[in-house]
């Protein structure tokens, strides 16, 4: 294969250009035939409004060795990417089959992974599967009865089902655990874009059809899925080395049954309070990180894709182009840094409850983007300092703090305070251009008054360096809604190089365990914890273990 990197085309181009500008760079012959597959695309915006997609592109075309002798171009080089490969199975004999305790993308991956190479997985999901999800989701968005076993934050997908679906990760890959990620969701229904895009998302809509493809596979491989069905104790078995009871309760009947394990890979999200709690009640050692908080921030689509684009006003997006995306981030003079998360290009801002009487918001788009405002997160770094406690939950109790005050502030609805007057410290009364796009019921309330004030003048001054790197940003009638509080986990569950607890069997994963920060890095760690269960174990041989 022949490696084409920098092959630049205007965005409106034909997919018969693309294989004419490779003939192009190539020298190839008419007549002369050649297949491709795409690498890598990403849009090149430096001389807008002129604007560029830049391809990577691999080439199979006969007499590969003679072009590459003729050609003296730097941007074409023999093809060399490494592929990703499973390791070889360990010796120890699994005596209990591998449990997956959560089925959000950690959780989803290993238990795939494992039950590909022969492990039967047994998954425990408290929440529901995705289409019982969807839902009481839309029942809680429509009347505001929360379901606290199965809402944003807790069922099949996990709190990426209802998220923008971004696939991007600053994860450094030299195993190619990412793209073998996106050819498993390209080959459960995802777009085959989402391989070769520099900025890969499916989309909440769509990814509710993925991972319920992968959960039929999972189950055809010999795995098993069990749904609300919780984790509440885990102990390790007196007199049997490395072997974890646990004890899984159904969260409908609240019945609760035990299950042996020699490998427990713990994946459940973020929003796993009572899990986090009742792991240090069982000993399992973790620490508080820092994480961070703020508002949803919203603004009309077409002001970003004007700003980002270089288009006049007025105009409409080119053809060819998404929705625009962007990310922003400064640095204040005190210290702190503040910056835009799980920015949502056609977005809605969400009501992302777990917990009666606390409120959390978070962004969602649907695959289209169609959405006529942008949303992004504006968040605060905070670190155990800010916390007001001590120990590994104290930043749990932190952003209960938070939410409990966005609940009080909205009454149960998501409270929402345009730019303007969250620097006055007033509460609105009216909007402006801006009209929210939300999804469950909102109000005007005191959303600067949810934070403390330091977190609060930080989120003022941070928008505000924002509006000098992208007009609009701050302006009056920007619709601001709180609180963002689940961005990542407050908690680290700790573990060791062989990425396993001092809990012998436990084996910490994901997001919630405090090693990701996004769906594609807690899918990788899912694949990389799977791998780790695989070293050590041979598979798992059900007949046997009957």
């Amino acid at each position: 294969m022949i490696r084409i990197q920098q092959m630049k085309l205007r965005t409106a181009h034909t997919r018969a250009e693309l294989g004419e500008k490779i003939r192009k760079m190539l020298r190839l012959s008419p007549g002369q035939e050649f297949s491709y597959r795409i690498v890598r695309r990403s849009l090149d915006a430096r001389r807008k409004p002129e604007l560029f997609y830049v391809y990577t592109v691999d080439v199979a075309v006969k007499g590969e060795k003679t072009l590459l002798r003729r050609n003296r171009d730097r941007n074409i080089q023999q093809a060399g990417e490494r592929s990703y490969r499973f390791p070889e199975p360990g010796e120890e004999e699994l005596r209990c089959r591998p449990v997956v305790a959560g089925f959000g993308p950690a959780g989803i991956f290993a238990a795939y992974m494992l039950a590909l190479h022969g492990y039967r997985p047994l998954v425990v999901e408290r929440g529901m599967e995705a289409r019982q999800r969807i839902r009481d989701v839309e029942k809680f968005w429509e009347t505001g009865v929360l379901d606290t076993r199965s809402n944003v934050q807790f069922g099949e997908g996990g709190a990426g089902t209802f998220s923008d679906g971004k696939l991007n990760t600053l994860v450094k890959d030299k195993y190619g655990r990412n793209r073998k990620v996106l050819e498993i969701l390209r080959d459960h229904g995802a777009p085959e874009e989402i391989v070769w895009d520099a900025r890969p998302h499916i989309g909440t809509d769509l990814l509710v059809r993925v991972v319920s493809r992968m959960r039929e596979d999972i189950i055809r491989l010999g795995g098993q899925v069990c749904f609300h069905t919780q984790l509440v104790s885990l102990e390790p078995v007196p007199g049997k080395e490395g072997i974890l009871s646990l004890g899984l309760r159904d969260t409908l009947s609240g019945e609760t049954k035990s299950e042996m394990t020699q490998a427990l890979i713990l994946a459940v999200g973020h929003s796993a309070r009572d899990t986090f709690a009742m792991l240090r009640e069982a000993g399992v050692p973790m620490e508080a990180k820092a994480f961070a908080v703020g508002v949803r921030a919203e603004h009309p689509q077409a002001m970003i894709d004007r700003d980002q684009y270089g288009m006049r006003e007025g105009a409409e997006r080119p053809e060819g182009l998404p929705a625009a995306a962007y990310k922003l981030t400064c640095q204040l003079p005190d210290g702190r840094g503040v910056y835009t998360f799980c920015m949502c290009p056609g977005g809605y801002v969400v009501n992302a409850s777990s917990e009666e009487r606390r409120l959390a918001v978070n962004g969602m788009s649907y695959h289209d983007r169609a959405g006529q405002n942008a949303n992004s997160a504006v968040i605060v770094t905070v670190t155990p300092e800010d916390f007001g406690g001590d120990g590994p939950l104290a930043g749990v109790e932190f952003q209960r703090r938070l939410e409990e005050r966005a609940w009080q502030a909205g009454q149960g609805k998501v409270p929402v305070q345009l730019y303007g007057d969250f620097c006055r410290g007033k509460v609105s009364d009216h909007t402006g251009e801006v009209q929210p796009q939300i999804k469950g019921e909102y109000c005007f309330g005191d959303v600067r008054g949810i934070f403390p004030e330091e977190i609060g003048d930080a989120i003022a001054r941070g928008i505000r360096e924002f509006g000098k790197k992208l007009p609009g940003y701050d302006r009056e009638d920007a619709v601001l809604s709180g609180v963002e509080s689940r961005t990542s986990s407050p908690v680290r569950i700790l573990r060791d190089e062989t990425l396993e607890s001092r809990v012998a069997g436990l084996y910490p994963c994901g997001e919630g365990a405090g090693y990701a920060g996004g769906i594609m890095s807690a899918a990788m760690d899912g694949v990389k914890v799977a791998e780790a269960v695989a070293r050590k174990y041979r598979p798992f041989d059900k007949e046997a273990n009957d």
